[in-house]
């Protein structure tokens, strides 16, 4: 039997590990690592972010992830990443920031699940050159910093072969059900109570110039509609767990040869 490091070598291999994640800092992600050390106890949007989420999302999801693959966009310091991981996922986990990349890859050495994980520093929009799908989709925290919301929404959509966790900024308001056609001259009808809407941020919101768009929940749902996804559950508040549409190609073919020409597929080079 090995014996236990004595109690001064595990003070000073905490005191190190607190030097680090210093050094780190600033953190948005509160991890928990081993030794019990927390990255941002006190964190500014109050209770233990984002763990209090997964708390929410998780008995929704599979307890067993093996043999699945999983995409986290904008992973941040790797939260969810490590969750999905230790449930057995292999994941990709991609954010444009290195601060935060810097952060989750160390978090993941010091959680043992480092070898699960793929770590790259790269948009959601350079997924249109690459191949494949992923079993779990996880779209949290990111649709409403992005210039073109849509179009990732789409991409995702397209690779998401059983869910997508998705979550957004959003304006007040309820969701309904898919909005009625509208004459060109009954438009005061858009701005009824649960129409779906989207409010554009020219400048920034709450001091964050990344902030571009809020929808509301009727906005929010009729976009994942008609992306291909069905809504299956809403684990909590702006969050919604998606799967593919049976017709989901039917769904996307209206708007599907403008997506083509975007990301370049199906279509001659231009003439020079």
């Amino acid at each position: 039997m090995t014996s236990a490091p004595p109690p001064e070598a595990i003070e000073a291999a905490l005191d190190a590990q607190r030097r680090r994640v210093r050094e780190l800092g600033p953190w948005f992600h509160n991890l928990h690592l081993p030794s019990g050390l927390q990255t941002l106890p006190e964190h500014p949007l109050g209770g233990d972010f984002p763990r209090f989420k997964w708390l929410q999302i998780a008995p929704h999801l599979p307890e067993d992830l093996r043999g699945w693959r999983v995409l986290d966009v904008g992973c941040n310091a790797g939260f969810y990443s490590f969750e999905l991981a230790r449930r057995g996922a292999q994941v990709l986990a991609l954010d444009v920031d290195p601060h935060y990349l810097d952060q989750a890859r160390w978090a993941a050495g010091e959680m043992g699940l480092a070898g699960r994980i793929d770590f790259r520093c790269a948009q959601v929009y350079d997924l249109a050159g690459e191949p494949g799908d992923f079993d779990l989709v996880w779209f949290m925290g990111v649709f409403y910093h992005l210039r073109y919301p849509l179009l990732a929404l789409d991409l995702l959509a397209r690779r998401t072969r059983r869910l997508m966790m998705f979550q957004t900024l959003t304006l007040p308001g309820d969701a309904v059900d898919g909005a009625p056609d509208c004459g060109i001259d009954e438009r005061a009808r858009l701005c009824a109570p649960g129409w779906p809407r989207m409010a554009f941020i020219e400048e920034r919101l709450a001091g964050d110039p990344t902030n571009w768009w809020a929808p509301n929940a009727a906005a929010v749902e009729a976009m994942l509609r008609s992306s291909g996804l069905q809504i299956r559950a809403r684990p909590g508040h702006e969050m919604w767990l998606c799967t593919p549409r049976a017709d989901a190609q039917a769904a996307r073919a209206m708007w599907q040869p403008q997506h083509d020409s975007i990301v370049g597929e199906g279509r001659p080079s231009p003439a020079h």
